[in-house]
């Protein structure tokens, strides 16, 4: 006897078709992991080339399509070699306060404070540097930023208003403790979808 793990089933397929598109994306990626579909991961890792894999994540958000595909990019950069998934926490600000070593991370590592001034001071999405940003969180071993927010946050990069790259910067700056307390929260709703993932979820 089966059991049907799939998101839909768990809260229902109309909660579940209310998510926004950047959940339903997060969560096809975080299955292609969990279902080893490492040839459709292997297509995202190729930006320059528009493959089946890039066409399908751009479909969960027409009228943001780019931005969809270069997420689906970062992901598989990744979780390159990984055997789980992870839906990571926090926004790319959280996640660069995390890059660094024991000496030092964050606004204390020299080379990811580089990094995130090079990031909020651009006035398009800077895909270099956000590549950069989450091959050294892959190396340090560390958790990468929330997928879903990552796209929603992108799709507003030119919006004034959202100030997208000022939130950024603050989340990076923020004081250890302040940032710990969020860490936790976010971590625990990171766990939980990470769970359902890994029981067998598919799209």
């Amino acid at each position: 006897m089966s059991t049907d793990t799939t998101p839909e089933s768990r809260i229902g397929r109309a909660a579940w078709e209310e998510k926004p598109p950047s959940e339903h994306l997060a969560a096809w990626l975080a299955a292609l992991v969990h279902n080893r579909e490492y040839g459709q991961l292997a297509q995202l890792r190729r930006p320059r080339v528009r493959t089946n894999a890039h066409i399908r994540a751009g479909w969960f958000n027409p009228e943001q399509r780019e931005v969809y595909e270069q997420v689906a990019f970062l992901f598989a950069i990744y979780h390159q070699g990984a055997a789980k998934p992870s839906y990571g926490f926090g926004s790319l600000g959280d996640a660069a306060r995390r890059i660094g070593s024991g000496i030092g991370r964050g606004p204390d590592d020299p080379g990811a404070s580089r990094l995130i001034d090079r990031i909020v001071a651009s006035r398009r999405i800077p895909w270099r540097h956000l590549q950069h940003a989450v091959a050294r969180l892959r190396a340090c071993d560390q958790k990468p930023p929330s997928w879903a927010q990552l796209a929603d946050d992108l799709s507003r990069w030119s919006d004034r208003k959202a100030r997208i790259p000022y939130h950024w910067a603050v989340a990076f700056h923020t004081p250890p403790t302040r940032s710990s307390n969020a860490g936790k929260s976010n971590r625990t709703a990171d766990t939980i979808t990470a769970d359902t993932t890994e029981k067998g979820t598919t799209l």
